[in-house]
């Protein structure tokens, strides 16, 4: 077959994929929580060493309205400043907490139902730099690069929820930059979206944009399909004050919350992965109690996100088997509590698409999914230990995660798919299964095909180049950010939302006329 031929048929191939499949392989939300790195004996420990903590250190700098709530609920504030939490109380918030809740997409084909050890993947990391895809080098992060990662994750199937994966650095004012985040990322997929909140008083934009979006701001409580991430402590066993304050406004103003502790071990955590763990849960807890005396009908997700550093330099390593078992172990610690639970994984220490890349991305993603936690965050596109993304990296990653969520759905031993019944008639038979209605009737449903992934054979494969599948994706992604521009927002909302708010992306930018 000619070149021009096969890589027609490619792209033919490529192209019928894109067809929802009504009967998929893979699909949101598919249930984890069969690995269990912690015995039955070391989860109590962890769970007592952190209730013992919170009950008799506490943490400190709790922002005033914070030390109210809690000293009216039965905490203490001792003399050295600290709040203290009675375990009463922590196992009170646990007991309360919203469970089986949806994080809504703007389309609702995208809700995500957070229950159980449903597991879902998502993208994150707040970078400050981008691989670019044309010079194949690092440079600053902009928000036309933001928007670009969104509207990619939009055509991702196996990429479920987007996170901010990068900084708008071309942005400087800081309630700018979160407006604009949120419209690059709100425009740029229907899917349910997650961000950070820099300052406070940046809440009530943030939420304005949304109630506009939605129709008004009653739609939106009902269907938020934003979420804010709060890193509510400065570890170790300290509040960030800005950012409980951002906690509490964001919790009025009807968003769900991800409540997130990020220690790194032998810095800011105790080295050990075990004391790591601990410190995480205890913190995590302590902004748990506080968002549910804010609202007891908050949506919160306990999100405890401890890091690793690589301990001869100091520096942050996220693709050791450290941080995969560190991230199974708090994902199995939110199963026990029974809390809508989100971790991180993926968060490669590698530069660019390489081995070390796919090696260290299966490995904690693999881990922090078959132990059940309900959003993998920085499951997509992240490397070089947070600091960059490639846009390609959220193309391939997409197969690298659907094999991924194939192996979380199982072996699906039942007496149907046993298939005895099929083994007698072909060995009386035929001989061979190719020609079986079974296997013709199995071949989508119970197989996950990559996109990208080449299985062709060696001589096809040099014959059409010999390309790594890191040029693939790249050309992939180039195909898909020349064609794909999302119209979920009708063009009058964002002819409103621009009069209301000072909006960087130009129209064009978006793929509207001006």
């Amino acid at each position: 077959m000619p070149k021009s031929n096969r890589r027609r048929g490619r792209k033919d191939r490529l192209a019928q994929e894109t067809i929802v499949d009504t009967n998929p392989p893979v699909w949101p939300g598919v249930a984890g929580g069969c690995l269990k790195p912690l015995s039955p004996s070391e989860v109590t420990l962890v769970e007592e060493t952190a209730l013992s903590l919170l009950e008799t250190l506490g943490l400190s700098q709790a922002i005033p309205s914070m030390v109210r709530a809690v000293t009216a609920a039965g905490g203490t504030l001792s003399d050295d400043g600290r709040l203290l939490f009675p375990r009463t109380l922590v196992q009170s918030a646990i007991a309360g907490a919203q469970r089986d809740f949806f994080l809504c997409g703007q389309n609702p084909e995208h809700d995500l139902l957070i229950t159980g050890a449903s597991v879902h993947m998502s993208t994150g990391g707040a970078a400050p730099g981008i691989f670019d895809i044309d010079t194949g080098l690092y440079r600053p992060s902009t928000l036309a690069d933001l928007y670009d990662a969104a509207r990619l994750v939009d055509a991702m199937e196996n990429i479920h929820h987007f996170s901010r994966p990068v900084v708008a650095r071309d942005i400087e004012d800081n309630a700018t930059m979160d407006i604009n985040t949120a419209y690059a990322s709100l425009i740029g997929t229907s899917k349910h979206v997650s961000m950070s909140i820099t300052e406070p008083q940046n809440v009530q934009a943030i939420a304005e944009l949304c109630y506009t979006i939605a129709g008004g701001e009653a739609a939106f409580r009902a269907r938020p399909f934003l979420t804010v991430m709060v890193c509510h402590v400065v570890p170790p066993m300290r509040f960030a004050e800005d950012a409980c304050e951002v906690l509490e406004a964001a919790i009025k103003a009807g968003f769900p919350v991800q409540l997130i502790s990020a220690g790194q071990a032998g810095a800011t955590s105790p080295a050990t992965i075990a004391g790591s763990l601990v410190q995480a849960v205890a913190e995590t807890l302590a902004g748990l109690v506080f968002a549910r005396l804010v609202d007891p009908e908050a949506k919160a997700i306990f999100a405890p996100k401890p890091l690793v550093a690589d301990l001869r330099t100091g520096s942050m390593s996220g693709g050791g088997g450290e941080q995969a078992i560190l991230m199974a172990a708090a994902a199995q610690m939110g199963r026990h509590f029974g809390l809508p639970t989100s971790s991180i994984a993926g968060i490669t220490d590698a530069k660019t698409l390489d081995t070390q890349y796919g090696a260290e991305k299966t490995l904690a993603i693999a881990m922090a999914a078959h132990a059940g936690s309900n959003i993998v965050t920085q499951a997509a596109g992240i490397h070089a230990s947070l600091l960059g993304v490639s846009l390609e990296g959220y193309v391939s990653d997409n197969d690298l995660i659907g094999n991924i969520l194939r192996t979380i759905r199982g072996v699906e031993a039942t007496p149907e798919n046993i298939a005895a019944d099929v083994i007698a008639n072909v060995c009386r038979g035929p001989g061979h299964y190719l020609g079986e209605i079974h296997t013709f009737d199995r071949m989508k449903s119970d197989y996950f095909y990559p996109h990208v992934g080449d299985r062709r054979t060696p001589v096809e494969w040099q014959e059409d180049g010999a390309r790594p599948v890191g040029d693939v994706a790249r050309d992939r992604t180039r195909e898909l950010l020349a064609s794909h521009y999302p119209n979920h927002i009708a063009d009058e909302t964002d002819i409103a939302l621009r009069g209301a708010f000072d909006i960087r992306l130009s129209r064009s930018r978006i793929g509207r006329s001006e």
